[in-house]
């Protein structure tokens, strides 16, 4: 992974902002104004919680975004970036660093099971994972900022991202796409729905969320009568052969000190009858790690342990293997940035280093060219103990936690950006004015 061990890449020391950190709390964009926002982070929220689309087909959220960004007076809009994604731009009247804030936007195939007022509407489709949260926070960021007036030295880019829930992801697409090749550094945030509201902000320096590949496994037998094995191959006790020594890949091939996980999540076999032996039977699952060896060497094991499981009984295996999203890497030095700054807003008891999730996020590919860091805001609705977990049915936020977030964006733009916060700023180390 870039940027993890070697040499810092040329964005790294570019535009390090030199400020008093006390003076943040000064920032014309954090002088209590935008809580007079906080109807329309509501409003905005519960809209998208109602319509919720699936990832890669977000098309009446994409329009709702750009409408929206358009109304509040933003002319340099790009509406099907890599793919999907909406970018808005706003340029200072000075020179200064350009700075992205990504919010995700798709929704889950779940049926929700809340009793909220603004339950989803759409049978089978949920925002169960809080990227209507991130969309509001940072559709409000945006409304706010343009309406206030206030001046920044460099650019800020709003960026809206599709299908951050489904492999290959929006993220992939919108670095490939080249509309990111002027940002210096970027921000994310994730609401944590399995937490109780409290006001805090959680971070992590380095390695945050892990590798997170999916695999699809088809075992190909020969079907027969339930009484006469001997004239079939059961695909179905084929695959579960596979499944039992896939553990394996895990629990004795990788060293004990490496974080994996290899976890099946499906399997289907048969038609329904008692009496048939299946001709066929599937299997998917994740694999889960953060050594990229552990990861190169887990697929190889895989695939040569179902290939090679399903021969000696003669079946044929059929691997699908999708390299998926690499580990999330915050970068040190923007990780402090942000730490500095939120503790001098919020004060250093409202921050927690969180412990890495074996989770995956397509953040990551943002910070793999990107200097950045992405950062966590417990959300549940419910005291300790009652609150659901993410891609739950009964996921649920307190919706407190909307104008938390844009807090925090509103205090990283102005560290960044605002002339008055920052001051002089660096490029390849000369201080300019």
């Amino acid at each position: 992974m870039e940027n993890i061990n070697g040499d810092s890449s040329h964005h790294v020391n570019e535009y390090e902002a030199h400020t008093d950190l006390t003076a943040i709390n000064t920032s014309p964009l954090l002088d209590g104004s935008h809580l007079e926002y906080e109807d329309y982070a509501s409003a905005t929220f519960e809209h998208l919680h109602k319509h919720p689309e699936l990832s890669f087909q977000e098309y009446n959220t994409r329009k709702f975004i750009a409408q929206e960004l358009r109304d509040f007076g933003y002319t340099d809009i790009e509406t099907d970036v890599g793919g999907g994604s909406v970018i808005a731009r706003y340029v200072g009247s000075q020179p200064g660093p350009t700075i992205a804030f990504r919010a995700d936007m798709d929704a889950l195939p779940i049926q929700e099971q809340t009793n909220l007022p603004y339950k989803s509407l759409v049978d089978g489709v949920m925002h169960a994972c809080g990227h209507d949260a991130h969309t509001s926070i940072l559709l409000t960021t945006a409304k706010y900022f343009i309406e206030s007036g206030v001046d920044i030295k460099g650019t800020i880019v709003f960026l809206f991202q599709h299908a951050e829930e489904v492999k290959p992801g929006g993220a992939r697409s919108v670095v490939a796409s080249g509309a990111l090749d002027d940002v210096d550094k970027i921000f994310g945030l994730h609401v944590s729905g399995h937490e109780q509201f409290n006001g805090h902000i959680n971070y992590r320096y380095g390695l945050a969320t892990a590798n997170s590949d999916t695999f699809y496994v088809k075992v190909h037998g020969k079907g027969g009568h339930a009484a006469a094995p001997h004239r079939a191959v059961d695909a179905t006790l084929v695959t579960a052969y596979i499944i039992q020594q896939l553990q394996s890949v895990m629990s004795r091939h990788k060293n004990p000190m490496d974080a994996g996980v290899l976890t099946i999540g499906n399997f289907h076999a048969g038609s329904g009858a008692a009496n048939v032996i299946s001709d066929l039977a599937e299997i998917n699952g994740t694999i889960r790690s953060y050594n990229p060896a552990l990861r190169a060497r887990a697929k190889q094991d895989l695939i040569s342990l179902a290939e090679d499981i399903a021969q000696a009984h003669g079946a044929a295996a059929e691997v699908d293997f999708i390299d998926g999203y690499p580990a999330l890497y915050n970068h040190p030095a923007e990780t402090q940035t942000a730490v500095d700054v939120f503790a001098a807003r919020f004060g250093e008891d409202h921050l927690k280093e969180t412990p890495p999730s074996m989770g995956g996020e397509d953040f990551a590919f943002y910070v793999e060219k990107i200097p950045g860091s992405f950062y966590y805001l417990p959300a549940g609705a419910h005291p300790k103990g009652e609150n659901y977990p993410h891609h739950h049915p009964k996921f649920e936020i307190d919706q407190q936690v909307l104008m938390l977030g844009v807090e925090t964006t509103l205090t990283l733009m102005s560290h960044y950006l605002v002339e008055s916060e920052v001051g002089a700023y660096v490029t390849n180390g000369k201080s300019h004015k």
